[in-house]
């Protein structure tokens, strides 16, 4: 069962970033599932830190962005649904190719919801485990 409330594809979510930082960093939504999204963005010179390394806030730029999205779609029509937290642990750097994320919730409540981002490397090793919280905001009257 769908634990979407409005409605997402892969064509939506890449329309609704045009212009955005997610576009600058070349991130590439994948796939969307009955309770997942997944993305993912190319290790290249637009997203390494001085060391030749994925930079640890572009790790975050796609937690986020992968939460944010879930959360977004999850709330009720007319509510937004906005961060108040989030924490990445970085467990291995990636010098090259994709680092791909997927993201479920934990918790999807009337005023909150907590989402798990998974990042990987090409080889499918993990990367960076994340966790966000979002507020859901009713619509103003």
């Amino acid at each position: 069962m769908s634990i979407w409330k409005k409605p997402i594809s892969i064509e939506v979510l890449a329309k609704m970033h045009i212009g955005t930082a997610v576009e600058h960093l070349g991130i590439e939504f994948l796939e969307v599932g009955d309770d997942f999204i997944k993305a993912r963005v190319p290790v290249d010179q637009r997203t390494k830190q001085p060391y030749g390394l994925l930079h640890g806030g572009v790790s975050v730029v796609l937690a986020e962005t992968l939460g944010s999205c879930g959360a977004a779609c999850a709330a009720p029509e007319g509510y937004r649904a906005v961060g108040l937290d989030i924490n990445a642990n970085h467990l291995k750097g990636a010098t090259g190719g994709w680092v791909t994320g997927i993201t479920r919730p934990i918790h999807i409540g009337r005023t909150t919801q907590v989402w798990q981002i998974d990042l990987r490397n090409d080889a499918g090793e993990l990367t960076c485990v994340s966790r966000i919280t979002m507020a859901v905001l009713a619509p103003k009257l």
